[in-house]
């Protein structure tokens, strides 16, 4: 299979992985799992950890899953998509983790249009503090109104 395809299906992946991120946010964390996502909306324990961190720990087995399937020649393109995972996982821990809550105090002072929407809009997701009535799910792709002054 062509280089080029092998590209196409990387970035596809990562533009899913969005769409992903959005569907699992808003209907398994703030669904069946809250259980899980709800220690990020209300801190009650004393860890640097979250149970919310479980949901990492499962996006990471799904990458390795596509690495192994295209090491054992079973899936050709299973590099390209383990690896547009991989790749949406370290965008979303550098926004989410580092840029937006800081648990590494990196990036402070990012002082874009993109920047700032991206904070308010999770801003306003983390205002409801229970699982339901939220807003603002996904992590990259910023609705525009967030965007104005």
């Amino acid at each position: 299979m062509a280089l080029y395809i092998h590209i196409i299906v990387f970035i596809l992946t990562f533009f899913i992985m969005e769409f992903m991120a959005w569907f699992t946010h808003k209907y398994v964390m703030h669904g069946f799992l809250w259980s899980l996502h709800s220690d990020h909306h209300r801190k009650d324990h004393d860890s640097w950890f979250e149970r919310n961190d479980a949901f990492f720990i499962f996006y990471a087995i799904v990458s390795i899953g596509f690495f192994l399937l295209w090491q054992n020649n079973i899936l050709e393109i299973g590099l390209a998509i383990g690896l547009g995972i991989f790749a949406y996982g370290l965008a979303y821990f550098l926004v989410h983790d580092i840029f937006i809550h800081q648990r590494f105090k990196l990036f402070r002072n990012a002082n874009n249009r993109y920047a700032k929407a991206v904070r308010r809009a999770h801003k306003m997701h983390h205002k409801h503090l229970d699982k339901d009535k939220g807003e603002c799910f996904g992590m990259l792709i910023v609705p525009f109104k967030y965007f104005k002054k």
